[in-house]
């Protein structure tokens, strides 16, 4: 559930750093890119830019929340048991 959460927080770094172009060619920058780019174009696929602005990125966060909530529930599910 961690990790979903650190991914989440990865995923928003990369939408900041994409406001800032400079920002995209740094190491860190490149770094993130290389960690989100191939989730967010699984969302691109279905999901195409309105006017130059990519929606991905809200799909992919709540994809991100669905699949932290379902951890979350599974976890309590074998634990409870």
């Amino acid at each position: 559930m961690y990790a979903v959460r650190i991914y989440s927080g990865i995923v928003f770094i990369y939408c900041l750093l994409t406001w800032i172009p400079e920002a995209m060619h740094s190491k860190l920058g490149r770094l993130v890119a290389k960690l989100v780019e191939p989730f967010l174009a699984i969302f691109d696929r279905f999901i195409p830019a309105i006017g130059g602005i990519g929606f991905s990125a809200i799909v992919a966060f709540i994809f991100l929340y669905l699949v932290e909530r379902g951890l979350a529930t599974l976890a309590q599910l074998l634990l409870g048991m």
